[in-house]
């Protein structure tokens, strides 16, 4: 059988320099190649006559070539290549820039077919850049192509070719993954089959086929290793809190009204703390629902039970504003909290270290620094992770290990769609707080070409002279953070840039100051707190206020190039402001060149302030990707299903892995053989992540 695991580099085709591209995106092995699934197809058999030929469309043409090819050499870097074809019909302007190549390939007198992208305009057709083919051959036409995502430098045609002789090397080599009754049961092609037919398929229907059997195979991977995660869970004894504690002590003196939502997470909550079985419970809640709230609750009922409790939060500034908060409800009932950070200073560490190992500290809040080994809990009961996305699950683990099997509730702001997030956090009870507290005003939200900048300055200085404070966010730095090279070329502001700018020309009479992630921790958490004392009237920052801050004189998110940011984040970003009792705005300034999906996110924004509905339509514009970022639970990302169009594959894989389970639990016996070797492969690239 092959070895799926050898390196791309022994892939034909595949030399030293395209092993560096492919690494990029995280093709590495054999097994990589060949289940990097094409994001789209391009339709190459259909054809036109050049008179029928409509300007924008894809096609390809059967042409004779009827003149002498031209070159122009318009500037160093910088080729022209024409040439005139026609058929019985009329006649096309092929242009080819950059590729001298294509003068030794084709001849005056012979005919070809050509694939590419019409112009016509003013009774003149041109073709920009096609394939072709001679007559008779199908390399580049004729046939349905796969189109993958890439990076700068690599070409589709690079990939295409390593893809087909990855292939080629399977060739009645590989192992089937999936055991033969499933196969037969629900009637799924074989592997290899699948894998021919999704990167070349020869029908539509082969090629539904190859993606029905692939994405059948990757979802029930999934549900049996969460179904896996889970049953250790269950299994393990854990803490049943003291039931004659009582939230409501809390909740009686609070000096605001929880939402019916509150109330009713708080009751799914406290159920799970009463219970033995340890809780494993994912709270999800809009930007300011009051998830803090929901969560100083449950700590104060760890801590009256006569346990600890840990909060963990991604960054210092969200970490100390947790303090005050807990601070000031739990305070005055006798619950004594803690900050630990990893800018702490040695004396006040070593005070916290050891009154957190004789209980006289009760709740600890801070970042990783709860991570470190000499962070030892006297009787640690309850662990919550905040914004459970910045944390990976070998993090979340490291905590829990310094209880025994403490109770955890994960919180997170990226609103997933109940049935999705409850089949996608198979390993975790879901809670949602679906509410907003009544005074919270409505975020107007408008997206502006850069024709309105000179009336978004104005608005900008308008509300910084009411006493407001605005935000700009950006989506380059200086350093150029994970972008191509292509990106690197663009004429987008850097952080720093727009800082200068705004500091001396725009803005010269306010205070400007800028924040980005690569900063030292203590500098963002200085220039923070400034923000916050009212000291800074303009922030400009890239998305590292994404989370948790919370400024209420802040009232104006601008984001510049909205078209860069996906909905969710725009969503995350526009949570910052509408903190307090001003009216808010969000203003998104776009690019009038960007794509159409990127107009479709604006449009959403200004309609709804909802992050489900929101949520909903990030995962129909963007399909899974990166939307679940699925690492968040420790599975790998999806490689080929999509959750939105998937969801009735998934529904019904879903009561497959159960069944399979209730029938073989652990998967031992021999004719789950196969499903074992799956499972535990899902489970290390879980364990890598």
């Amino acid at each position: 059988m092959i070895d799926l695991k050898q390196n791309v580099q022994y892939v034909k085709s595949v030399g030293p320099t395209k092993v560096a591209l492919l690494n990029n995106l995280g093709i590495y092995t054999l097994e990589d190649l060949i289940t990097y699934f094409p994001r789209e197809y391009e339709d190459r058999r259909k054809q036109k006559k050049i008179s029928e030929l409509i300007d924008g469309e894809e096609i390809t043409i059967e042409a004779r070539v009827v003149s002498e090819i031209n070159l122009n050499r318009i500037r160093k870097n910088m080729t022209i290549l024409k040439t005139i074809v026609e058929d019985d019909t009329g006649r096309c302007t092929i242009t080819w820039f950059n590729q001298v190549y294509m003068k030794q390939h084709i001849k005056r007198g012979e005919t070809y077919k050509f694939f590419g992208k019409v112009t016509n305009k003013y009774n003149h057709i041109e073709m920009v850049n096609p394939v072709f083919d001679e007559i008779g051959k199908s390399k580049n036409t004729g046939k349905v192509m796969p189109i993958y995502p890439s990076t700068y430098n690599l070409s589709q045609t690079a990939i295409r070719q390593a893809i087909e002789n990855a292939l080629s090397m399977i060739d009645g080599e590989l192992q089937e993954t999936l055991p033969n009754y499933l196969l037969s049961e629900y009637n799924l092609q074989e592997l290899e089959t699948s894998l021919k037919q999704i990167h070349f398929p020869t029908s539509e229907e082969n090629r539904l086929k190859a993606r029905k059997r692939l994405v059948f195979e990757e979802l029930l991977t999934m549900q049996l290793a969460l179904l896996e995660i889970k049953g250790q869970t269950e299994i393990e004894e854990g803490i049943g809190f003291d039931k004659n504690v009582k939230m409501s002590d809390v909740i009686n003196n609070l000096p605001f009204r929880l939402t019916k939502a509150q109330l009713r997470v708080l009751e799914e909550i406290d159920n799970d703390m009463e219970t033995a079985k340890p809780m494993n419970r994912l709270l999800q809640g809009d930007v300011g629902s009051g998830k803090t709230v929901v969560a100083m609750i449950a700590a104060y009922k760890a801590v009256k039970s006569g346990y600890q409790a840990a909060i963990m939060a991604p960054t210092a500034i969200l970490a100390t504003q947790h303090l005050e908060e807990f601070k000031k409800i739990l305070e005055p009932l006798g619950v004594k909290c803690a900050l630990l950070l990893g800018s702490t200073k040695i004396k006040e560490r070593r005070e916290i270290l050891e009154q957190l190992e004789n209980g006289t500290i009760q709740v600890l809040i801070g970042t990783h620094a709860l991570l470190t080994e000499n962070v030892t809990f006297q009787k640690l009961g309850l662990v919550v992770t905040d914004e459970q996305h910045r944390f990976g699950v070998r993090q979340r683990t490291a905590i829990v290990a310094k209880g025994n099997n403490p109770d955890v509730l994960v919180m997170t702001a990226t609103p997933i769609p109940r049935t999705l997030a409850l089949i996608l956090y198979g390993d975790l009870d879901i809670s949602i707080i679906d509410e907003l507290p009544p005074n919270r005003k409505k975020i107007e939200t408008y997206a502006v070409t850069k024709r309105m900048e000179e009336r978004v300055n104005n608005f900008i200085r308008k509300n910084i002279d009411e006493g407001r404070q605005v935000y700009v966010v950006c989506p380059l730095v200086e350093e150029k953070e994970d972008v191509d090279i292509e990106e690197q070329k663009s004429d987008l502001k850097a952080v720093k840039e727009w800082t200068e700018k705004y500091q001396k020309e725009i803005f010269p009479n306010y205070k400007v100051n800028c924040i980005y992630g690569k900063m030292k921790q203590k500098e963002k958490d200085e220039i923070m707190e400034q923000f916050k004392n009212g000291d800074i009237d303009i922030l400009v920052s890239t998305t590292v206020i994404e989370v948790g801050v919370n400024v209420p004189n802040a009232s104006v998110m601008i984001v510049e190039n909205s078209e860069r940011f996906g909905l969710a984040q725009l969503h995350q970003l526009r949570g910052r402001v509408g903190r307090g009792n001003y009216q808010s705005y969000c203003i998104l300034k776009y690019d009038s060149h960007c794509s159409q999906v990127a107009r479709e996110r604006m449009k959403i924004m200004q309609e709804t302030n909802d992050g489900f509905v929101i949520a909903e339509k990030d995962l129909e514009l963007r399909g899974t990707g990166e939307f679940f970022g699925t690492k968040q639970h420790g599975l790998p990302e999806f490689k080929i299903a999509n959750l939105f169009i998937d969801m009735p594959m998934l529904k019904s894989v879903q009561s497959v892995a159960l069944k399979i389970e209730e029938e073989d639990r652990g998967l031992k016996q021999e004719k789950n053989e196969k499903l074992r070797k799956l499972v535990d492969n899902k489970l290390q690239q879980s364990i890598a992540l």
